[in-house]
């Protein structure tokens, strides 16, 4: 998960919507709220099918167990690697033997960085190795590395205070974790800020809610006209204990050695499959996650999990014989990591149909037992999602939230369609994120089970439902 800018408001508000008046205000339909909650009451008995399926049938698990199978034979998939391609191969040929209509390959374009050989050894005021992990993009260092002082500050507004000091070193950011949206731009931005200061290179603390000594990795970016330094993620307890040894007047000298490198941009695939509606074929629900992953861990949770249980959501209705009137499209993007990059050209080649997506959905933050569904779109639209979830009662997944976004479908939501986003432990979550510690043994089958009926329930009735949701 990338870039997403996540704003927690809590629990909306019941909106007051008369049941009396049309929920539409383009006269496209003349039915009132009440006739459109009793359409999705009667899908009740499905919604049922589907979670009995999911959570306690033959499908329990299912989701888990494929993941599992697949990060484990292939692990991690970096934007550009081999890796990344062998899994989107492997998921081409399952979704085919799984059924599913129309499956096939788009091509896309994507960046090619890999990591290379690093290490950050404090050599004053005593010796100690420290573990790294290269940012993605960033440039390396020369061969003998980079030795220089350190310069410790807490915030952007603190290394401004204090450029003359950063001259000729490397700053090092020890930035509180507030939340992850706020928290991240020290990861996305704190190479440009120390560069415009002069330092040689910057490592940042790692954007985590909890550490047990693991650095977390993530895209960077560089600015046009601002020279490129070398930048890597550190430990939140190796940030601490720098602040800690600053704050005491100690001298901190680093040797940084990074061999990062950016190739050219390499060939890969947005993976599709469908299950092609009834009635409204060329209108649209899209269920997604993202299939690359950072180059360490096994990318299970971020975002292998969230790919997954949009596969097992296709999975799910196909066994039970259901065929939605509208297109339920599946998603696997490339390239997320790196800023949504395989998902932006798919916005690009699709573009023209935005008229007949009803719905767009990504799975990107994790998923653990959920919390509800997030969601972005017109008032009226949010009104018929809050009926939805009620038909999750059974699993008490019925809460809707706001900030549906998410950098795979953020193109979409920017162009009027509703999005919508699963919500769980969030600091379970960063606890994870980009680290060594992404691996299966971070999720749990049973809670991948209930996200799966959410994302299967939410999805179905959405598709079948008479009429599109209505747009701002």
């Amino acid at each position: 998960m990338e870039f997403l800018l996540f704003t927690f408001v809590g629990v909306v508000h019941l909106l007051s919507l008369s049941s009396e008046k049309p929920i539409y205000k383009n006269d496209i339909s003349r039915r009132t709220f009440q006739e459109i909650k009793e359409e999705i009451a009667s899908y009740g008995d499905v919604a049922k099918a589907i979670i009995d399926l999911a959570v306690y049938g033959k499908a329990q698990n299912r989701s888990y167990e494929r993941l599992a199978l697949l990060v484990d034979t292939v692990g991690p998939r970096p934007s550009g690697s081999r890796s990344l391609e062998k899994a989107i191969q492997i998921m081409y040929q399952n979704l085919r033997e799984d059924g599913l209509e129309n499956v096939h390959l788009e091509p896309v374009k994507i960046p090619h960085w890999e990591r290379g050989e690093e290490s950050a050894v404090m050599l004053e005021p005593r010796i100690h190795r420290m573990a790294i992990l290269g940012l993605g993009s960033s440039i390396g260092t020369p061969p003998e590395g980079i030795t220089a002082e350190v310069l410790v500050v807490t915030s952007f507004e603190e290394l401004q205070r204090r450029a003359p000091e950063a001259r000729g070193k490397i700053v090092v950011y020890n930035q509180p974790y507030v939340n992850y949206s706020t928290t991240v731009q020290y990861r996305v931005q704190g190479a440009v800020e120390a560069a415009k200061v002069g330092a040689l290179a910057s490592l940042i603390r790692s954007v985590a809610s909890f550490s047990i000594y693991s650095p977390h990795t993530g895209i960077q970016e560089y600015q046009d006209g601002v020279p490129k330094i070398p930048t890597a993620c550190i430990t939140v307890e190796d940030a601490e204990m720098m602040s800690r040894m600053a704050s005491r007047g100690n001298r901190i000298v680093i040797q940084l050695k990074m061999g990062a490198k950016n190739y050219p941009d390499a060939d890969s695939f947005n993976t599709v499959a469908e299950i092609i509606g009834s009635k409204y074929p060329e209108q649209v629900v899209l269920v997604s996650g993202h299939l690359d992953s950072w180059d360490v861990g096994q990318g299970a949770m971020d975002d292998g999990g969230g790919a997954f249980i949009s596969w097992e959501a296709l999975s799910l209705i196909k066994d039970l014989g259901l065929r939605p009137k509208r297109t339920l499209r599946l998603v696997l993007w490339t390239a997320e990591e790196q800023g949504g990059v395989g998902a932006f050209q798919y916005y690009l080649l699709h573009q023209a149909n935005v008229s007949n997506y009803s719905l767009v959905m990504e799975s990107d933050l994790g998923t653990f037992l959920p919390s509800g569904l997030q969601f972005t779109g017109s008032d009226e639209a949010r009104a018929i999602v809050e009926e939805v979830m009620r038909l999750l009662q059974p699993v008490n997944v019925t809460r809707v939230f706001r900030a549906g976004e998410g950098t795979d479908i953020n193109f979409w939501i920017q162009a009027g369609v509703p999005g919508a986003s699963l919500l769980d432990d969030l600091y379970r979550y960063f606890s994870f994120h980009h680290s060594d510690g992404d691996t299966m043994t971070a999720l749990d089958p049973k809670q991948m089970n209930v996200a799966a009926a959410v994302w299967a329930v939410v999805s179905y009735v959405i598709a079948d439902m008479e009429e599109m949701l209505p747009r701002s």
